[in-house]
């Protein structure tokens, strides 16, 4: 017998380059599921995030996720965007919005100095969420960081395996990085006592976030961690 399957009333993307690695399915269905809704979270490895926003417009998506590298280029897509980085596109009316939900990482965090790790598309979307008094470090620009003085260091880049600055216990350490396995900068944060956002619950804060926007629902926030192996 044909197994009967539910109509599938929304779809979200993802789009980044590459994404095959991406947690954001996992995590944005069993959301979905969660709240009874017949929608469906896909990722899509593209390298044109321009053509593939105005396919997912005229194929009626409801919205999606925007990941590296293309956090930047896409506010090029959209008719409205807040800010020059936005992680969170929400199509509506044959109109595109964009928005930055990578603050929410942020979100509860008093900082009054911060040494940020990377220049890109992450980095820019914390931006207005970190002091003003934020030292920035690329590989192109200044290195290596030096987060001595600071409260807060935010490591935006994909580095797991090395330790890009030690931590020391007055310190705040959020890691963009994620995967099942801490990464060095992490557990050496652990280790010094430090407070931490690691990669995984980054991605729920922001994760969560955008739900919001495209299903005007609050987000199953316990769901989603568990999701991803996270304790409540």
């Amino acid at each position: 017998m044909k197994r009967a399957t539910l109509p599938v009333t929304s779809l979200v993307a993802l789009l980044g380059h590459p994404v095959a690695h991406s947690l954001s399915p996992r995590m944005q269905n069993a959301a979905l599921a969660a709240r009874g809704l017949d929608w469906r979270y896909e990722a899509f490895d593209v390298e044109d995030p321009l053509a593939a926003v105005d396919a997912l417009r005229t194929l009626g998506f409801a919205g999606a996720n925007v990941t590296i590298p293309h956090k930047r280029a896409v506010v090029g897509a959209c008719d409205e965007a807040d800010g020059d980085s936005v992680n969170t596109l929400v199509f509506r009316d044959g109109r595109v919005f964009g928005f930055n939900t990578d603050r929410e990482i942020l979100a509860g965090i008093t900082a009054s100095r911060a040494c940020v790790i990377g220049a890109g598309g992450a980095a820019a979307a914390l931006a207005p969420a970190l002091p003003d008094d934020t030292r920035v470090y690329s590989r192109r620009g200044v290195w290596p960081p030096d987060a001595s003085g600071c409260d807060l260091i935010v490591n935006a880049t994909p580095v797991r395996d090395e330790l890009l600055v030690r931590p020391e216990p007055h310190q705040t350490v959020v890691d963009l990085a994620y995967g099942f396995d801490e990464t060095v900068l992490v557990a050496a944060a652990r280790a010094a006592g430090c407070e931490v956002v690691d990669g995984l619950e980054a991605l729920v804060r922001q994760g969560a976030a955008s739900f919001r926007l495209w299903t005007g629902l609050e987000p199953p926030v316990e769901v989603m961690r568990a999701s991803l192996g996270l304790a409540g």
